[in-house]
């Protein structure tokens, strides 16, 4: 097959035949330009990423435009996601139970219908300081998948989910898709489609915070690193009622998620928007919000590409001083100790936390009294506590809006 750039129609020779095509390269062009694209992984290259971002930048120069793209990227994600307009939502009819009292923190198992059968399940962290209303954050996991380190049973996500506890927060972790009760609920974390009824479990999470009389609504903060490091900063970008963001080794101009929950839906790119995880995050301003990066994955760039271009839109609303960056970069892929620290002070800033209650004399962070519970335990679902009659099986029956 010729290609022509003059828009004539062009000749295909199958066999001995000679067969007009009754389209022009225009159409095909312009069918083509139509389809969505996914950006996935590894998409482009650092240099381009650069590149992309001067392009970006140039698209607008002061506070009314930067809105306007913001706005328009914003419904470009829902869209992509197919989550535009909003579903109707449902009760969430909240169960509660196995109440653990330890060292100045709460433990207890919730599940909560993000659609009708459609459950929510995680660990809800509270203070036993205090009679509130606490601050609320939300803290989706990453991909870990091995037994030891899984989800949001991980050691790591359960030190940081009680310390934010003690130090005055109602701290929600939550399974994605697939993982944990959702994945003994006969949910795949390879289903189609994945990154819709990820993301809208995220705002129906911020729905259930903001329901109870414990929280303030006025802060709930996100905070998650690998892939819920991405579900950090999407939530944060379609959902106002995110009031502090903290996303955690993932924000990047080149890597855009190696899942389909991260990147499996046309969020990036279509044929009336073109964003990246960069931009993305940006969408927070100019609500407070901490990337903390390290130097052996897809952010090592932090201090030089993605935070420079973030702190320029933060300085279109004058609010370079409610953007911040932690770069470890002789650190790897995690929410090890050190990141977590950056996190609390972040956190404790801008939600009126109380770090000194979980502070040694010498100012550095105790996360000795967090007790780690066995996996058993933490699992919402059991023989004690079984799954709702009307529960939906992810391996029995597509979702109505699959």
């Amino acid at each position: 097959m010729r290609v022509r750039s003059d828009g004539v129609c062009k000749t295909v020779v199958l066999g001995v035949s000679m067969i007009v095509l009754g389209f022009c390269e225009t159409t095909v062009l312009a069918a083509a330009e139509k389809k969505p694209q996914l950006c996935q992984g590894n998409y482009q290259s650092e240099e381009a990423a650069i590149e992309q971002l001067a392009k970006f930048a140039a698209s607008y120069s002061n506070l009314t435009e930067w809105k306007a793209r913001a706005g328009h990227i914003r419904e470009c994600i829902l869209r992509g996601a197919e989550l535009s307009p909003l579903p109707e939502k449902c009760a969430l009819n909240p169960i509660i139970h196995s109440n653990r009292r330890h060292k100045g923190y709460t433990v207890e198992n919730v599940a909560f219908e993000s659609l009708p059968g459609v459950f929510v399940t995680g660990n809800l962290y509270r203070p036993r300081r205090g009679k509130g209303p606490f601050a609320g954050i939300l803290c989706p996991h990453g991909h870990w998948g091995k037994p030891d380190n899984y989800g949001r049973f991980r050691p790591d996500m359960q030190k940081r989910c009680a310390t934010l506890a003690r130090m005055g927060a109602v701290v929600f972790a939550y399974d994605m898709v697939g993982y944990g009760d959702s994945k003994n609920s006969g949910f795949d974390h390879k289903r189609p489609k994945v990154l819709k009824l990820q993301l809208w479990n995220s705002i129906r999470a911020v729905d259930y915070l903001t329901s109870r009389k414990d929280v303030d609504p006025r802060r709930v903060g996100v905070t998650g690193a690998s892939g819920g490091g991405t579900q950090s900063f999407l939530l944060t970008a379609v959902d106002d009622r995110i009031a502090v963001s903290v996303p955690t080794v993932m924000v990047s101009a080149h890597f855009f998620g190696g899942c389909d929950c991260e990147s499996g839906m046309p969020i990036h790119k279509s044929e009336t928007h073109e964003t990246n995880n960069t931009d993305i995050a940006a969408l927070a301003a100019p609500r407070p919000q901490l990337l903390i990066s390290d130097g052996q994955d897809w952010t090592k760039n932090t201090p030089d590409v993605e935070f420079p271009y973030i702190r320029n839109v933060y300085r279109l609303y004058g609010a370079q001083d409610k953007v911040e960056y932690v770069h470890l970069p002789d650190e790897g892929h995690d929410y090890g100790l050190s990141k977590r620290l950056g996190a609390y002070k972040f956190l404790a800033k801008h939600l009126e936390l109380f770090l000194g209650r979980v502070s040694k004399p010498d100012g550095s962070i105790d996360e000795s009294f967090v007790v780690i519970e066995e996996n058993e335990g933490l699992y919402v679902f059991n023989d004690k506590h079984p799954r709702p009659a009307h529960a939906v099986s992810g391996d029995a029956a597509d979702l109505p809006w699959d």
